[in-house]
């Protein structure tokens, strides 16, 4: 089995003794193995791995169950090594590959294949990745609906599992971890990061074992008796991918980012446009003269994509019915969508429209028809989610049902944009044989996406899942946008973007301008702070513009003129984190590659516990540059400008990038809740 040494600072001329496995060794303690158990890639409880078993499974008879595995080929070129092993006794054969990508990240992939006479039940098959002892931290991504990616931090001593039962990614743990030296921060000390791209269950791990040896294993999380594989068939794993920084937590995560834009989604979309979704403007209402005033609107505005939200089809006039009947409402709209469709495409504009195609609802035309084709178990009660049951994609019947559907909204209509909501968990959800079904189901929506976006390769796709339910790597090769959260409170969302920019690029995480009353929250917000939240992402609107004063609209009119000044920068540039020793304050922007400008936002998320704030260090920029300093104010709003604020609050400063580096920008003071941008350029 291979064994990963180390990753993360390495020197290729190394020496014989250095390249000897033995020379990382430590001497063995008393009362241990004659031994040092490896911690093999797929560690092996064969060969006294104590912790959770790379790989683990039985035959009928319950052999099988602890196989130790024989290197029979292996291939190692420059940027990757793949292996191909073998258990006679057991009748396995793994074939793994470990790659160098572009920027510093690292995959690893693998495939299991029953070569024995029966069926071989897997429960388990996990990349094993050791890190160094000097790690002193975790720190995994959890929350609740409307509160997804927040960054919790612990010491790493024992176990940290994190698992996810819930059918999709999930709004409690995200398929990621990190670990760091102690007292890691964003541009300072060793990290080490791991994420799983798989869209369904999963568990995440990071154990520091009683010699002191550390690990991170990833791998999907299966269901009893969900993967049963006959005489010749294989499993292929859900890949893993790692990256490491000595330079902090933003170099990390960064390579994260840089990978998915370069690797997973290389596809160059052009600017991101600014999107008007209907949702909290209409919810159910859809009266055709008031979505054409709402168009007119959007256009007044700089919307340049229309998003048509839930209720446009069958009985759907709330949410207790309709789902799975994709055709247009007869009833809703009777002249069909498309004086609504040529209203918003005359103005410029692209139009967009929603779809949960995972879902069913019992009062629906679908589930009269095959109410055989949900992912329930037979002769239980099935449990509802928002009056829904889900479809199982692992059935290819229901696959080719939905495309017909989807195929045919989109074919007959001027549509370049789909909203990909699931709004519900997976619960007792059986496949056709009675076997538990998350995985093939998975498996199947990935099939599903890739039919329909070869077939409307001009559409692009947003995930959305309750918000931020479903956001992984997986998801993430097969769609254009996501949904970060249905929150839009501006104070939660600095909390929520700030964790989801561990894995999620500025130009991917869908971010919107609210009501100023949050309808998840009820906290009342000002436009310029609602405003600076969601610069920093892909830009939206979720307001009534109809209902809006004349001076709201003027202001969201520059707020949208700025996002389309600086979109190049905000959604090219690379993404960094600052920190601050006040927890109340969160700070982050985007450099440009040639570190000739950067747009930063410092933004105040409750009442400080000090007067004054300290200098907000800027490490991001060169040394040895000058550059102009200046505040952008949006919203119609100057946060900073009274009480004796610093020079460049009010005119502008020229310092060098070593000053900002070193002892940082001077902050003003500002109130609770607001946000100050700061631009810098190249003087």
């Amino acid at each position: 089995m291979p064994e990963v040494l180390g990753w993360g600072r390495y020197e290729p001329s190394r020496s014989e003794a250095e390249a000897n496995d033995q020379s990382y060794r430590a001497g063995l303690p008393p009362a241990t193995l004659d031994e040092h158990y490896p911690v093999g890639l797929f560690a092996e409880e064969s060969l006294g791995f104590p912790g959770s078993p790379g790989i683990s499974g039985h035959r009928p008879d319950g052999t099988g169950w602890s196989p130790r595995f024989r290197r029979i080929e292996e291939r190692v070129e420059a940027d990757c090594a793949s292996f191909v092993l073998e258990d006679r006794l057991a009748g396995l054969e793994l074939v793994t590959t470990i790659a160098v990508t572009t920027g510093a990240v690292i995959t690893v992939d693998a495939v299991l294949t029953n070569i024995g006479d029966t069926p071989y039940n897997l429960n388990t098959l996990a990349a094993t990745l050791p890190v160094p002892a000097s790690a002193a931290e975790v720190l995994t991504l959890s929350g609740r609906w409307c509160m997804e990616f927040q960054m919790d931090r612990r010491p790493f001593i024992g176990s940290t599992i994190v698992e996810n039962r819930r059918g999709r990614t999930s709004h409690e743990n995200a398929p990621v971890v990190f670990v760091g030296t102690d007292g890691f921060r964003e541009s300072e000390g060793h990290v080490w990061g791991a994420q799983l791209a798989w869209s369904g269950n999963y568990r995440v791990t990071a154990d520091r074992m009683g010699d002191g040896r550390c690990y991170l294993q990833l791998g999907e999380l299966l269901l009893p008796g969900e993967v049963q594989l006959a005489p010749g068939e294989a499993y292929d794993m859900p890949q893993v991918i790692t990256t490491c920084s000595d330079n902090g937590l933003t170099v990390a995560s960064g390579r994260f980012l840089s990978h998915l834009r370069q690797s997973v989604r290389p596809k160059d979309l052009g600017p991101r446009p600014v999107n008007l979704n209907t949702w909290e403007a209409v919810y159910f209402d859809h009266d055709l003269d008031r979505l054409l005033r709402l168009a007119d609107a959007a256009a007044d505005v700089g919307a340049e994509r229309f998003v048509l939200d839930d209720g446009w089809f069958g009985g759907r006039r709330d949410d207790s019915r309709g789902l799975g009947d994709w055709f247009v409402s007869p009833d809703a709209w009777p002249t069909g969508l498309n004086p609504l469709i040529e209203r918003v495409t005359g103005h410029g504009m692209v139009f967009g429209i929603w779809f949960e195609p995972e879902m069913v609802n019992p009062d629906s035309d679908l589930y009269r028809l095959h109410p055989d084709w949900t992912l329930t178990t037979d002769g239980y009660e099935p449990v509802l989610g928002r009056g829904q049951l889900v479809l199982d994609f692992g059935r290819s019947e229901v696959r080719q049902n939905m495309f017909e559907q989807i195929d045919k909204i989109l074919s007959n209509h001027d549509i370049g944009y789909v909203k990909w909501d699931m709004n519900r968990v997976v619960v007792q959800g059986s496949g056709a044989e009675g076997r538990a079904g998350v995985r093939r189901h998975v498996l199947g929506l990935y099939q599903l996406l890739d039919d329909l976006r070869a077939a409307h390769p001009h559409v692009e796709w947003e995930s959305c899942a309750s918000g931020g339910g479903r956001i992984d790597s997986g998801i993430l090769a097969r769609t254009d946008r996501v949904w970060t959260s249905d929150s839009n409170d501006a104070a939660d969302r600095q909390l929520i973007q700030r964790g989801a920019s561990l894995i999620l690029p500025p130009e991917m995480m869908g971010c919107h301008i609210g009501p100023p009353t949050s309808h998840t929250t009820g906290r009342t917000h000002s436009l310029g702070f609602r405003a600076a939240t969601a610069l920093f992402g892909h830009l939206g609107i979720e307001w009534n513009v109809l209902t809006m004063t004349d001076d709201d609209r003027k202001a969201l009119r520059e707020v949208i003129d700025l996002y389309k000044t600086h979109r190049e920068l905000l959604h090219n540039g690379v993404p960094v984190r600052l920190d601050h020793p006040d927890n109340s304050i969160v700070a982050h922007g985007v450099v440009d590659a040639d570190l000739t400008e950067g747009l930063f936002s410092v933004a105040s998320t409750a009442t400080r516990s000090s007067s004054a704030l300290t200098p907000l260090v800027i490490p991001w920029l060169s040394n040895e540059r000058e550059y102009l300093v200046e505040p952008l104010f949006i919203g119609g709003e100057h946060p900073g400008k009274d009480h004796y604020p610093p020079q460049w609050i009010l005119g502008g400063s020229v310092m060098t990038g070593g000053f900002l580096g070193g002892h940082g920008l001077s902050m003003p003071v500002f109130w609770p809740e607001r946000a100050l941008l700061v631009r810098v350029t190249e003087a």
